[in-house]
């Protein structure tokens, strides 16, 4: 089977552009040319006719832009440092508007019901130097209905959704950076199923603003890309109150964290695959020096789930009360479905979820602190990616922890045994995004990439 993969690493790339090694013309052109080569086969991208010309031109404004900032500077030693993200192209997931670009939202609907401001998120990436190389495929309305996209590890099985583009592009070396969004698993699990590193922050640490909504008490912005210090570079840049100095080793960084891993209903969803990776990955983590403790939690998984499930249908139904009144036909059934379903339930059923949601953020966090867990651990999917491509795969390995709000991480560690990436998942506390991802940096040198199918940098 021909191989889709390619390995890039955004903090080389972005360092090579800061420094004046590379162009950002040139690196819009590698972008397309990439993009030209395997997106027929992948799908990752919403098609765009006109691509390279506006790539193109974008590149050249941002290139001519720095230029003209830094004519008349005494000498190159005084000038100021380029951007972080200077000439990098981003791919942005197709729910989060971008001037210039139609935001389908994977849907039917014509593109001006659902044009708006450009999001927040793309302003942060326009500001810190980046270049927009396109819309990625995202699940309809970021719900369930699956797009094109497939996955570059075997383009028969399915990469994951809701955030399905902008993981494959990763996995296919597109773009060193995409963005998605998450609700329940749309990041993590699409991470997992592509062999890439996924990055969902705390709830509300990246403003959603220009985002169309999924469920509002969840909806999450994040980041891809090939390793962690590649979405570490992109959290400093995308994330509100950010630590201007990177991690010092000092207090709480200074000593490995202490690993949980949550015990009973939640992690008997995983399957049979996915739990002995598991068992590999705590292994591995205990000979670098890692205390993993098992921790008996959540036995009331199956609540937990419904109580989200209430929350998330009520609040996709009034996200889209005036669009599906106006367009419900052009809404594919399974989207339809759970808009039907989000109707049905009353204010009061829905106001009794926020109650056992916040009760649940207490539990999860007294739980952790009571046995001394700094970190929680488990499968960032049930498995590997399922064969097809009429279904994203199941989310429930991620429910819990966005339920809460948390940081969470998602590492390639290891493969099935048809060849698939699985991956770790990697969960921190409420606002400690700097921590887990120092911590996460940790575990993927601990963990190697031996067994992950990486292709070589290119």
């Amino acid at each position: 089977m021909k191989s889709f993969l390619r390995h890039r690493s955004l903090v080389q790339e972005a360092a090579a552009l800061r420094s004046g090694a590379d162009d950002p013309v040139d690196a819009a052109r590698r972008a397309c040319d990439r993009i030209d080569a395997v997106d027929p086969h992948v799908r990752a991208f919403v098609p765009e006719p006109e691509r390279r010309t506006r790539l193109l031109e974008a590149a050249r404004r941002t290139a001519e832009a720095w230029d003209s900032a830094t004519v008349g500077a005494p000498d190159l030693g005084n000038r100021p440092a380029k951007p972080a993200l200077y000439g990098v192209p981003v791919g942005v997931k197709d729910i989060v508007r971008v001037d210039g670009l139609p935001t389908r939202a994977g849907s039917a609907l014509p593109p001006g019901v659902l044009a708006g401001t450009q999001a927040a998120v793309v302003d942060r990436l326009c500001a810190a130097g980046a270049v927009i190389a396109g819309k990625t495929v995202t699940a309809e309305f970021a719900v369930t209905a699956p797009g094109p996209t497939r996955n570059p590890h075997n383009v028969a099985h399915t990469p994951g959704g809701s955030s399905s583009g902008s993981a494959a592009a990763i996995a296919a070396g597109m773009v060193p950076l995409a963005i998605g969004t998450q609700t329940v698993g749309s990041m993590i699990r699409p991470a997992a199923y592509c062999g890439v590193v996924g990055f969902k922050p705390t709830l509300g640490r990246i403003p959603i603003a220009g985002v169309i909504p999924n469920a509002v008490s969840f909806d999450t912005l994040g980041c891809f890309a090939s390793d962690v210090a590649g979405v570490t570079l992109a959290a400093s840049v995308l994330c509100d109150g950010w630590p201007v100095a990177p991690q010092d080793g000092t207090g709480t960084e200074a000593r490995l964290p202490v690993l949980g891993v949550p015990v009973g209903p939640y992690l008997r969803r995983a399957d049979d695959e996915a739990l002995a990776a598991l068992n590999d990955q705590r292994a591995l983590l205990r000979a670098a020096g890692y205390t993993v403790r098992e921790v008996p939690l959540m036995d009331d998984f199956a609540d937990v789930a419904t109580q989200l499930f209430t929350m998330n249908r009520y609040e996709v139904a009034r996200a889209h009360a005036d669009w599906f009144e106006r367009f419900g036909d052009l809404y594919r059934e399974q989207t339809a479905e759970a808009i039907r379903e989000g109707r049905s339930i009353g204010d009061s059923d829905y106001e009794a979820a926020r109650v056992r949601r916040a009760a649940f953020r207490d539990r999860l966090a007294a739980a952790g602190t009571e046995v001394g867990i700094d970190l929680w651990i488990a499968p960032a999917a049930t498995g590997a990616a399922p064969l097809g491509l009429g279904t994203t795969g199941s989310s429930i390995m991620c429910l819990p922890w966005s339920n809460a709000g948390l940081p969470s991480v998602a590492l390639p560690a290891g493969r099935s045994a048809g060849g698939l990436p699985l991956g770790l998942q990697i969960v921190g506390p409420f606002g400690a995004d700097p921590y887990v991802l120092h911590c996460a940096a940790g575990i993927e040198r601990a963990l190697g990439d031996a067994d992950f199918g990486r292709e070589a940098a290119c």
